[in-house]
């Protein structure tokens, strides 16, 4: 079993067609609207969860990954960290 993880709100993600000013458009990310929270440990974070995008670093020192819980999508970030 994992350990529990502290977490500190980090976004609400809400998915759009096109670019809006002052945001960061991923083009390639078409995920239903999701909660994000910011981990110290990712890996421990999506352990025993239902991973629904993998962990990743769409910038550089920075991981993300999904899990979906009771249906809904929940983006985990590490930031800055190795």
């Amino acid at each position: 079993m994992s350990k529990p993880q502290k977490l500190k709100y980090h976004h609400l993600g809400i998915p759009t067609t096109k670019p809006i000013g002052g945001e960061v458009y991923l083009k390639d990310y078409k995920t239903l609207p999701h909660v994000a929270f910011e981990v110290d440990d990712i890996y421990e974070a999506i352990k025993d969860k239902h991973v629904i995008i993998q962990s990743n670093s769409p910038s550089e020192g920075n991981i993300v990954a999904f899990i979906e819980e009771n249906g809904a999508p929940i983006e985990f970030i590490q930031i800055g960290k190795p």
